[in-house]
């Protein structure tokens, strides 16, 4: 691990040192800064997502970690005894710091297969009306004229397909909670 103090983060930050601290952060499990100017936790976030292509959490519980929260891909606020500047801008907010592995491991694996399946869900869909539309124009002549009036397109979009999704997105669950907690290698395979 590294633990790096604000001072000596001052002259790391320069633009002769930045790859050469990358290259040492790469090399360690973990990194930790403290006594940092909420200046710093933001250029350091940049720094790493822009330089090494990397998908960036920052996790922050005062006003001071508000940029570095805005900075990162991922924000998430912790409510606490410093106020909540760091929850209101945050794209998730968390009680207490123990909770984050729950938020990442359990709701994270969720929500990646909820998406990708909608993906495939809505792909499907439109491929199938378009599929359908484009017979018709040959069994028309390529007249132009329409095969369905414009109200069943709209109750076509609006209910009869609107309705699997919401209740997929709401109820399915691969995997339950426990085991997700068990085995964060599952984490990954989503991904």
């Amino acid at each position: 691990g590294l633990v790096i103090d604000g001072r000596t983060l001052e002259h790391v930050l320069h633009d002769s040192l930045q790859d050469i601290f990358l290259e040492l952060t790469e090399k360690c499990r973990a990194v930790v800064c403290c006594r940092a100017t909420p200046l710093q936790k933001s250029v350091l976030v940049r720094l790493v997502r822009n330089k090494l292509k990397a998908m960036t959490l920052a996790v922050g519980d005062g006003a001071n970690d508000v940029s570095m929260i805005q900075v990162a891909d991922t924000g998430v606020g912790i409510s606490g005894q410093e106020g909540m500047q760091a929850v209101m801008a945050s794209d998730f907010a968390i009680s207490q710091f123990r909770h984050l592995r729950k938020l990442l491991l359990v709701h994270g694996h969720w929500c990646y297969t909820r998406l990708t399946n909608m993906v495939l869900y809505y792909f499907y869909k439109n491929v199938a009306y378009v599929n359908l539309l484009f017979w018709y124009q040959f069994f028309c002549g390529f007249s132009g004229t329409s095969m369905t009036d414009y109200w069943i397109l709209i109750l076509f979009n609006l209910l009869f397909t609107s309705v699997p999704p919401i209740i997929y997105g709401v109820l399915d669950k691969d995997v339950s909670a426990e085991i997700l907690m068990q085995l964060p290698q599952l984490y990954m395979m989503s991904q």
